[in-house]
């Protein structure tokens, strides 16, 4: 018996392959200005500009944030995003069956707008909320409560699909079942964080299993 009605995608490592592009691209930016620590695209996965700014670049001036925000709008208003192998699929099966789904992401308005419409998931989503929503990103909660209140789901009845640390940590403070996608990060370290740990969606059989417990 199917005991969840919710579903939640994270987008980037979970609907969308782009982790690859995004750590080439970002590690070079924490170098380039100056981050301040190693592995520049690890430490940020999962969280929202703001933070990022506020939290690795606070040193720069003005004009320079202004230049390293512009550099990743125009990365990311050129970037590829090959499908996660099953997540079409998966996505089917869900409203068939009457599930209600959303998509949470860390990413801004206009990257989202041009990754639906170049996917052809503009209407997929009940819900979508990206950075331009909230106030505080992952891995604090309030995304994925949102994205509950406004499908009128209780956190309880959602199961998240996430890739980062981060993401996972705020499914999990929401009060939300985590499935990990190893993606990103090793199935083992993803073992230490949640229940279930799958490399895509390609399995249907073990979908469903979630599903039910």
């Amino acid at each position: 018996m199917i005991k969840k009605t919710t579903i939640l995608f994270d987008f980037d490592g979970v609907i969308a392959d782009t982790e690859p592009q995004y750590d080439l691209y970002m590690d070079t930016v924490g170098s380039r200005y100056n981050s301040g620590i190693e592995n520049f695209a690890s430490a940020i996965k999962g969280t929202i500009m703001p933070d990022i700014m506020e939290k690795y670049f606070s040193h720069l001036s003005d004009e320079e944030k202004q230049k390293l925000e512009k550099e990743v709008k125009d990365f990311e208003l050129v970037m590829d995003f090959p499908l996660v192998d099953g997540v079409v699929d998966f996505i089917d099966y869900l409203k068939k069956n009457n599930f209600k789904i959303g998509l949470v992401t860390s990413s801004p308005d206009y990257k989202m707008e041009r990754a639906l419409r170049v996917l052809n998931m503009e209407d997929t989503f009940g819900t979508k909320v990206t950075a331009s929503d909230i106030t505080i990103g992952k891995p604090n909660p309030m995304c994925y409560l949102l994205a509950a209140k406004n499908l009128n789901s209780d956190p309880k009845e959602c199961i998240v699909f996430e890739d980062s640390f981060h993401g996972i940590q705020a499914g999990k403070s929401a009060g939300m079942k985590v499935v990990g996608l190893s993606t990103t990060i090793p199935t083992e370290q993803l073992k230490e964080k949640v229940e279930y740990v799958m490399p895509d969606f390609s399995d249907k059989g073990f979908l469903i299993k979630v599903l039910e417990e």
